[in-house]
């Protein structure tokens, strides 16, 4: 029995990157509509730019609207708006089938994560804007 479970085990730690490839993510350079399953429909909170978001402390909500400009690594990004630039980091669950390219303007929403010399936004939700 116990092996039994420890072959089911593997497989799904096996089989998982192949279910997070199919949902959509960054199409740009290496270096569709999201629809909402349930939740607040209402309006989301001001705004912020980058760069008052580099000031703002860690955990604290944010909304960035902008383009996702090039992918670091796995979950990574270089997110840019009008006023600068930070790293995202979106997990591949995050993406939720929404696909976007350096051209699309994206909606993020997150908590500011500060580390000793490094400012990024830990990304739990994008939208792809329409122009």
């Amino acid at each position: 029995m116990k092996k039994l479970a420890a072959m089911v085990a593997v497989m799904a730690l096996c089989s998982a990157p192949v279910f997070a490839a199919q949902q959509g993510g960054f199409s740009g350079p290496t270096t569709t509509t999201q629809s909402q399953n349930g939740g607040f429909t209402g309006p989301n909170g001001s705004s912020t730019t980058v760069e008052s978001a580099k000031s703002l402390r860690d955990d604290t909500w944010v909304t960035l609207r902008g383009n996702i400009v090039e992918r670091i690594s796995d979950d990574l990004y270089l997110f840019k708006d009008a006023t600068g630039t930070v790293n995202v980091d979106i997990d591949h669950k995050r993406w939720n089938g929404v696909t976007v390219g350096p051209q699309d303007t994206v909606e993020i929403q997150g908590e500011v994560d500060k580390d000793w010399n490094s400012v990024e936004i830990d990304v739990k939700q994008i939208t792809k804007v329409a122009k």
